[in-house]
């Protein structure tokens, strides 16, 4: 007796094969799909996608699976060598795993194995797109828009085998051409008979960039499905002949095996769901497996792990650059769903999106465009308004013509966005489990939206929030980014966070936890490997140092103290120094708000501004215009930060650094300049002395430039001093009148450089008092203030600060 054969009752039953085509992602597909299958009562199913994933089948009807999920398939020694196979609920192949889970089918991938697939590096074949040739013969000229019409909103359990004839009728130019250019396909015994086995419309080897084939082609229904069966619409071969694609040929074969191996474990009515493009090859006698065998011989394997993880309706958008085979996967998911009047739902919910916005839409808006579509769709000839129509009827009717407004519909609804969730159970690295459990402790969403979140650190959860963001950014997985806050706050009791979940960071996630087990400790080792490479530099490391005390990582810090220690010992650049310190000190400010102890980094900071203040002498020797432009920037940074700090000892020894430059003649003005702003700043210089500062630097026996650099570096963006000072403002004006024609030409680009940084009020007020003469009398001063009004203010700024007046 033939094996498989089953004897009922006397007779020997064969078993019955159905080969279903469908197209990925495709809602009038499932729905088709469903009831084929519920008619053919399958007692097996295989289902395009990789084999070595069959032990995740049983997670399909676990309680926390909720599409859109993925199969991901990674290699464990280098896990950026991925792979995604996503699965919309709108998706056939979804929907033939939830049947066999229902009714207790077995059900198989039957593709090649992801470990064959990513050990291999076929290109692509040739780029034709079966749906395009379909829809042309169809009469249109929109790929996209043919299928929506024909089959989306119009499911057709009987619609299969015309997809499979039309698939069929495409593929035979590309047994000829295959045949005649590559032997390899001429050795397929059996394989004409069956159906050629062609090529993909694009590259599906599923990668990073790709989940799956592009657009597997699709259906004809109703009358098309007629048309084809009667040869009335047969679709005209490409211009270009159909070049074999080897990855194919071999996915084909494979399937074919799988098959055979499904046959002879004893399924009777065995149901293959795969693209409809591969329909063809596999639907009838299956012939021979030595071909088949013979073309697998030999692949290359790597080992990999499989698992589920979530996915997003925008990464089933081929805008989004993942080529799965949707535009609208919010459209199809409406489709999918709301089977009772779809269009009237549809419109309503444009509307709300509408309303959410502050846009005026009213009932009667809604009522008017679903008449339109419908009225769209009866002159057309549809059964259904597509989305061709809902969307024209929302920018007659709703958008009023407005494509802002039209565009805003399409972000939300008809790509739409959600984030689907796996089992707990589901296998996953260590590093995982921790952050699912450390995320559920601290009550937060992983949203595919773009959220932004306030968190204030005064609070233990909103603290602890703050240093898994900060974790998860050491260890690449850029979920949370740092931005700046609407509210007001003061000091470092605030962070203002834009957070985004995307799916790709299930692979960051992986190739993170090669660093450790958990978030905390993985993120201490890498931030200690990457601190003790060779070329960091002290700026380097004291950022490492500040990310380490705003992410809590205590185990990393007495290790980045040493490493900061022991380069800047070894570091003679000032620069360098001057660059490190500010950061440096801004981190010792933690303390107060995050609990942290950064009393080793006073020390730090200590020795840091010691070598400074040695160094700054010879730092600022010789310098050009650029060089000293540039160190100016940096005596600002370290001014303000060593002022933040208010310890009394650091901000001696600068200011009597900055004095020893700011008395010397050989020094670059605007380094001279900004030092005496600086120590007229901090109350060490008044303002007299400063006036005269500027009077000598002024007078004859420096260049006109060296005048205007000291100016520049003296004012350096504060147009204030000069309103208030009219002193000051009266030595500039007359040097500036004394002036000749080409020293003023040439003294002139630098001096706009200063004013024009100064604000609009400011430069205003500047230009009056330069009208005005200048001058102010002290009496005339004392004569314009209210005392009455100042003592208001004295005392209502004083009980804001919270002093005694």
């Amino acid at each position: 007796m033939p094996r498989g054969h089953r004897v009922t009752s006397g007779v020997e039953t064969a078993p019955v094969t159905r080969v279903f085509g469908i197209r990925h992602h495709g809602p009038g597909s499932a729905r088709s799909l469903r009831m084929a299958l519920a008619d053919f009562r399958p007692d097996m199913i295989l289902i395009e996608g990789p084999a070595d994933a069959d032990p995740l089948v049983g997670f399909v009807a676990a309680e926390g699976m909720a599409p859109p999920v993925a199969l991901l398939a990674y290699v464990p020694d280098a896990p950026a060598t991925a792979a995604f196979w996503p699965y919309a609920v709108f998706s056939p192949e979804w929907q033939a795993l939830r049947y066999g889970a229902d009714n207790a089918v077995p059900v198989r991938f039957c593709d090649l194995p992801a470990s064959v697939t990513l050990a291999t590096e076929d290109e692509p074949g040739d780029r034709f797109d079966p749906l395009a040739a379909l829809a042309a013969a169809g009469g249109y000229d929109d790929a996209e828009r043919w299928w929506d019409a024909v089959v989306e909103t119009v499911p057709d359990a009987e619609a299969f085998d015309a997809i499979t004839e039309a698939m069929g009728a495409l593929r035979e130019g590309a047994e000829r051409d295959a045949t005649h250019g590559d032997p390899t396909s001429a050795a397929q015994d059996g394989q004409a008979r069956q159906g050629p086995a062609g090529t993909e419309p694009a590259d599906d080897r599923p990668t990073a960039e790709s989940g799956r084939d592009r657009m597997d082609s699709t259906s004809e229904l109703d009358s098309v499905a007629e048309a084809v069966a009667e040869s009335t619409l047969v679709p005209e071969p490409p211009p270009e002949p159909l070049v074999v694609d080897a990855h194919t040929l071999r996915r084909e074969a494979y399937m074919r095996q799988t098959m055979r191996k499904a046959l002879k474990d004893g399924a009777m009515r065995l149901a293959v769901v795969c693209g409809a493009w591969h329909a063809p090859a596999l639907a009838g006698a299956l012939g021979p497996a030595a071909p088949d065998a013979r073309m697998l011989k030999g692949l290359p394997k790597i080992k990999t792990r499989l698992t589920w993880v979530p996915w997003t309706h925008s990464r089933l958008s081929t805008t989004s650059g993942y080529g799965a085979g949707v535009t609208s996967p919010g459209w199809y998911h409406h489709l999918f769903t709301a089977t009772e009047r779809p269009i009237a739902r549809w419109l309503t919910k444009v509307a709300g999106v509408l309303r959410a916005h502050d846009l005026p839409v009213s009932s009667a808006h809604v009522i008017e465009a679903v008449r339109l579509a419908d009225t769209l769709a009866a002159l057309r000839g549809r059964p259904l308004p597509g989305l061709s129509e809902v969307t024209e009827a929302t920018r007659s009717v709703l958008c009023g013509g407005d494509e802002t407004m039209l565009r805003l519909v399409i972000g939300e609804l008809v790509v739409g966005e959600a984030l689907g969730a796996v089992p707990e159970q589901t296998p996953t690295v260590p590093l995982d489990a921790d952050l699912r459990a450390t995320i559920r402790s601290l009550r937060m969403k992983q949203e595919p939206s773009i959220r932004t979140v306030d968190l204030d650190l005064r609070k233990d959860r909103e603290v602890r929030r703050s240093r898994l963001l900060h974790r998860l950014r050491v260890l690449d997985i850029e979920w949370g980014t740092l931005t700046t806050s609407d509210v007001r706050s003061t000091g470092t009791f605030r962070e203002t966070w834009t957070l985004r979940w995307q799916p790709e960071y299930a692979i960051s996630i992986i190739e993170a936890s090669r660093w450790g087990t958990t978030i905390r400790t993985a993120a201490e080792a890498k931030i200690l490997d990457t601190a003790s490479r060779a070329d960091r530099s002290v700026g380097e490391l004291t950022a490492a140092l500040e990310v380490a005390l705003l992410a809590d990582l205590g185990g990393a810090t007495d290790g980045l103290i040493a490493r900061l220690e022991s380069t800047a010992a070894l570091d003679h650049d000032v620069t360098h120094l001057l660059a490190a310190l500010p950061g440096l000190i801004r981190t010792l400010r933690y303390g107060d708000v995050r609990g942290t102890d950064t009393k080793a980094l006073a020390h730090v900071a200590d020795g840091l501004l010691v070598r400074i203040c040695a160094g700054l002498p010879a730092a600022v020797t010789g310098l050009d215009t650029d060089a000293a432009t540039d160190l100016r920037g940096l005596l600002d940074a370290a001014h303000t930060a060593i002022h933040t700090r208010d310890d009394g000892w650091a901000t001696g020894e600068w200011l009597a650094a900055l004095r020893r430059v700011a008395d010397r003649d050989d020094v670059h003005g605007a380094l001279v300049g900004r030092a005496v702003r600086l120590l007229a700043d901090a109350g060490r210089i008044d303002d007299a002395e400063s006036a005269r500062r500027l009077s000598a630097a002024l007078s004859v026996g420096a260049t006109a430039a060296a005048k205007a650099a000291w100016i520049d570096g003296f004012l350096g963006g504060r147009g204030l001093l000069l309103v208030h000072d009219r002193e000051l403002l009266r030595l500039i004006d007359d040097w500036l009148r004394g002036l000749g024609d080409d020293t003023f030409v040439e003294t002139l680009p630098l001096l706009r450089r200063t004013f024009g940084a100064f604000e609009s009020g400011e430069r205003r007020a500047i230009g009056q008092a330069v009208r005005d003469g200048g001058a102010v009398s002290p009496a005339a001063a004392v004569a314009g203030i209210d005392a009455d009004r100042a003592t208001t203010a004295v005392r209502t700024a004083a009980e804001i600060l919270g002093v005694t007046v």
